[in-house]
């Protein structure tokens, strides 16, 4: 494997011509410094990121914590943060936590291990002392799609009460007065945000808040079919219901199936965030969308420049949602 020192002798140059190109820094002519990349891409030459880690204090690596890869919401987050990193220089290392404390210390140990230059949490991170420790290295820190109230952090997230307030709303509009809500976890401040959406919309429409048509699911699409099939079966049978994740909206939909019933005729679904599994569904979603390219830019941008040193202060950026109507919803018919 090629090392520096052999870049510079093929190159006829000193080490420290080298380091400059590769730094991208020092006055160094054109013609010098295409001479240099042609040779390093010749030699396939990789520069030691250990290396410039204790050179440098920079490794151009950011960590990224999420509670699950599996779910497609937190996989369009990290690769709009991926495309959004690599455009600035950097690279990002991935960690699926499935919201477990132990593997969220794990895997925080072994990115400060890697000398990343900082860390993006959209875990909500199950304990403080974790980001108090971090915060107490001066490591950056930046949180997204979650809300850390007791930490002063950069964050970036979508306006969940208005996102709960409009799935409810639509839902309204179309007829419907027996409207069920399905959180992921009221510990969490999203969905917390979410359901007081949606008793917004109810208490501006007259209709009366049932505790009973707001349930707890565990977050995945079992769990919300599980969930769903209760309410169906229950005195209150909703004619609508709003499912604060696409996933569990997608167990909505094989709930209604199972008991003989039909999407939308039958009982109308709303999800949120607008995943790809909105739109090849059958029948599609209508849904709260998440502008998560804008998010994973967005965080990005405060990470690096706090990085960078260039941002003095910590920021909470609050972008809106959006209702994406599709087949999954329609309006109450005289039978129901």
């Amino acid at each position: 494997m090629a090392t520096i020192y052999d870049i510079a002798r093929e190159a006829g140059v000193s080490i420290a011509t080298v380091s400059k190109v590769m730094n991208q820094t020092g006055r160094i002519s054109d013609k010098t410094r295409k001479h240099v990349l042609d040779i390093m891409k010749k030699s396939d030459y990789q520069p030691s990121v250990v290396a410039s880690a204790l050179t440098k204090k920079r490794t151009y690596t950011l960590g990224l914590l999420i509670p699950d890869l599996a779910n497609p919401f937190f996989a369009e987050v990290a690769r709009s943060i991926e495309d959004s990193a690599q455009l600035l220089g950097y690279n990002l290392v991935i960690s699926s936590t499935d919201n477990e404390l132990s593997k969220e210390e794990r895997y925080v140990n072994v990115l400060r291990q890697k000398r990343v230059d900082g860390i993006i949490l959209a875990t909500g991170a199950r304990s403080d002392s974790i980001v108090k420790q971090l915060l107490k290295q001066k490591l950056p820190i930046a949180v997204i799609a979650r809300e850390m109230p007791s930490f002063v952090v950069d964050t970036v997230l979508v306006d969940d009460f208005l996102g709960g307030y409009l799935a409810t709303s639509h839902l309204i509009e179309l007829g419907h007065r027996r409207i069920a809500v399905i959180a992921e976890d009221l510990g969490v401040m999203s969905s917390r945000e979410r359901v007081r959406g949606y008793k917004q919309a109810l208490e501006e429409s007259g209709i009366a808040y049932e505790d009973r048509l707001v349930v707890v699911s565990p977050f995945h699409v079992q769990g919300g079919k599980e969930t769903a099939t209760e309410l169906l079966r229950g005195p209150l049978k909703p004619t609508a219901i709003f499912a604060c994740n696409d996933l569990l909206a997608i167990g909505v939909v094989q709930a209604v199936r199972e008991q003989g019933m039909s999407v939308p005729q039958d009982v109308s679904v709303v999800g949120f965030d607008n995943t790809l599994l909105a739109t090849i569904i059958d029948p599609s979603l209508t849904t709260v969308a998440q502008p998560i390219q804008e998010m994973g830019r967005q965080i990005v941008q405060l990470i690096t420049q706090e990085i960078d040193g260039s941002k003095p202060n910590k920021q909470r950026l609050v972008l809106l949602p959006e209702l994406v109507i599709r087949n999954s919803t329609t309006k109450i018919t005289l039978t129901k």
